[in-house]
């Protein structure tokens, strides 16, 4: 019996022994700690606090755990995998490209994106055509970077490449310095020389570098698979249902709608026009709750900041209203600057009203533009149609995919409101998103009135927030 017992006891102690899964771990100290770094493409202050694909991705991930989810920025990006591997964090959430090099240090979860690596030079220089072209040119990357890694494979066929490899700035100070010309070449993800062409209109991207390539979180390699599991899970609902697909086009989805010439347009617009009219942009979106510089892309898309516009249609002003809106609104001149954008700012909210309390901001927004651009009937016909596509008809990103249905014969005879350019009103709506964002963007950049807080940016119906 004494031998019994004594056997019993070895085969139990390793049992009991057992740590805690690092799942359970996390759930207890109520903390998800997270590495990420400060880029338009992960994690960001914005006007309305923190944002960024990234950080919305992991807020969803901590609520699905029931945790909070805290954020930690290195100094450099060189110190991101190798904290993961050492188990400094739980995961990396950073726009990493996934590697067979990085594949040693660490566990990459699921794809959730795809990027190229791109060649990035300026307008108004010598475009390279072959890697061979920017021989003897200035280039710079950021140390320990995919783009790095990509460069030393190439360097085994081209010996006479150089570059230099920083760990003092991020991929955005970069691209800065090319546009102010200190270099004459980096290599960024496409989606980061997408969003940084708003506001850069002048880079290009020379050339692909890679294959499309997938974006993934990085966690420790570990015996314990407990929450590389729960991630696994996590997006493979938030894929299945649509939620992925509508973070990527909160974030990616008007990125590409200005081409250079708009851009260029539009900030000599910014300089010459927008400071008559400032005034009275602030002014109407203070008095109906709106962001002065959301009022203002609006104008802008409308009529480019030009009282006088007139469209073959009849739509006249600023604000661009109908002869129908400008009577329901008591407006006595279209051609009258401030009563075309008291009269734009206040129909916004007339439409705004109309949409479901239960569909939240940024999405509200959107729709509400919409609205604005094809009037309230067909973007109702058109979240209809969502519906009974299967799809969500609270979601921007859905509406996004039905409304080019609306000129369509088959489609738009099942509605209500029938024929409608839907294509038209998604491009307005992107347009809108991107001017604004490019309004919002020289404002921080400048300074212009540091003492004026601004609302959030979104603040189309503060009662849903």
């Amino acid at each position: 019996m004494r031998y019994l017992l004594l056997i019993l006891a070895t085969f139990m102690l390793p049992a009991c022994s057992q740590p805690t899964p690092v799942l359970e771990q996390i759930k207890q100290s109520g903390e998800l700690l997270v590495i990420t770094r400060n880029s338009a493409t992960t994690y960001y202050e914005g006007a309305d606090g923190f944002t960024g694909l990234e950080y919305d991705l992991v807020q969803l991930f901590a609520k699905e755990l029931g945790v909070t989810a805290r954020f930690i920025v290195p100094d450099s990006f060189t110190e991101i995998l190798p904290a993961i591997s050492r188990k400094e964090a739980h995961l990396a959430a950073a726009g990493l490209t996934v590697t067979k090099a990085r594949e040693s240090l660490v566990r990459f979860g699921p794809a959730y994106q795809e990027i190229t690596q791109q060649l990035i030079y300026r307008a108004g220089t010598y475009r390279p055509r072959k890697i061979t072209d920017i021989i003897g040119g200035v280039l710079e990357v950021i140390a320990g970077s995919s783009h790095e890694e990509e460069l030393n494979k190439l360097k085994q066929q081209y010996p006479d490449l150089e570059w230099e490899a920083r760990d003092d700035v991020e991929s955005e100070e970069l691209l800065y310095l090319l546009k102010e010309q200190v270099i004459d070449y980096t290599i960024a993800d496409s989606n980061e020389a997408a969003l940084n062409q708003r506001y850069y209109p002048e880079l290009k991207p020379a050339m692909d570098l890679t294959a499309p390539q997938p974006l993934a979180w990085a966690f420790p390699h570990s015996e314990d698979p407990s929450l590389y599991n729960a991630a696994l899970a996590f997006f493979e609902k938030i894929k299945k249902d649509g939620s992925l697909k509508q973070l990527i086009e909160r974030h990616y989805g008007h990125v590409e709608k200005l081409n250079f010439v708009d851009k260029r347009t539009f900030k000599r617009h910014i300089a010459s026009r927008l400071p008559k009219y400032k005034a009275l942009f602030k002014k109407a979106a203070q008095e109906h709750d709106l962001d002065w510089k959301l009022l203002a892309a609006i104008g802008y898309q409308e009529s480019h900041w030009n009282p006088k516009a007139k469209s073959p249609t009849g739509v006249r002003g600023i604000m661009m209203l109908t002869q129908a809106t400008a009577k329901q609104l008591g407006i006595k001149s279209r051609l009258d600057p401030a009563e075309s954008i008291f009269g734009g700012a206040r129909y916004i909210r007339i439409v705004e009203r109309k949409i479901p309390e239960r569909v939240e901001n940024p999405d509200r927004l959107w729709m509400a533009l919409a609205g604005y651009n094809i009037g309230f009937g067909h973007l109702e016909d058109a979240r209809i149609l969502t519906q009974k596509n299967g799809g969500n008809p609270d979601k921007w990103a859905d509406i996004k995919q039905t409304l080019p249905l609306l000129h369509k014969k088959k489609w738009y005879k099942k509605t209500r409101h029938g024929y409608a350019r839907g294509r038209e009103a998604v491009s307005y709506v992107d347009s809108i998103r991107s001017y604004y964002d490019i309004l919002v963007w020289l404002e921080k950049q400048n300074n212009r009135e540091p003492e004026i807080e601004d609302p959030a940016p979104l603040n189309i119906a503060p009662a849903v927030l």
